[in-house]
């Protein structure tokens, strides 16, 4: 008797839940979402999705990354420049997108869910942030950019201000304003001495 014989269906249903969460997601927002609902949906017991996730959040996030995650591409052109580009309009078009509007809705509710806050920083900021770092330290090993290169703050000056228009000003993000935002950034991590 083979061991593995449970396996196909478990990675079924968990595919079944995921998908269920992401559209009862999409169609009814955050805070409509249950897990009984999300049970119902997937056609599988809560103690099915309670055996994967702890809670309503983790499945959630886990069921929209599932979904969105092929629209954020790691990009790797050779240069950081175009890298970085590519990564930080890639997120700001997704951010704006129907998908991406999400991402506000959860951010607000994480004011107010703790649970749901850690959720979607260790879902999908800090899988970004890694990103995002992993890209600037490809260009300071390929002497691109300064060696003396703070990351975590270059990575802020780069990323925050999408999220300030986003979140707080209201004002136009798309594809000028985030290469204005990289190219002025980049004037001062460019190594000029390579």
């Amino acid at each position: 008797m083979d061991g593995k014989r449970g396996r196909p269906r478990n990675v079924e249903a968990q595919k079944s839940i995921l998908l269920a969460s992401y559209e009862l997601l999409l169609e009814n927002g955050f805070q409509a979402v249950t897990v009984d609902k999300i049970a119902d949906r997937a056609q599988v017991s809560k103690a099915t999705i309670y055996k994967w996730w702890p809670n309503k959040a983790a499945v959630v996030m886990d069921g929209f990354f599932y979904a969105a995650g092929t629209r954020l591409p790691v990009p790797d052109t050779g240069s950081a420049y175009n890298d970085i580009l590519l990564h930080a309009t890639n997120l700001a078009m997704f951010l704006i997108s129907q998908e991406g509007t999400i991402i506000t809705e959860l951010l607000g509710e994480g004011q107010f869910d703790s649970g749901l806050a850690e959720a979607y920083r260790a879902r999908f900021f800090r899988p970004r942030r890694l990103e995002a770092r992993s890209l600037l330290e490809k260009g300071t090993e390929r002497g691109e950019l300064k060696k003396s290169l703070d990351i975590d703050i270059c990575i802020d000056l780069i990323y925050g201000p999408i999220f300030y228009r986003l979140l707080v000003t209201g004002d136009t993000l798309d594809e000028t304003y985030v290469q204005q935002l990289v190219t002025n950034a980049f004037e001062g991590i460019i190594d000029t001495k390579s």
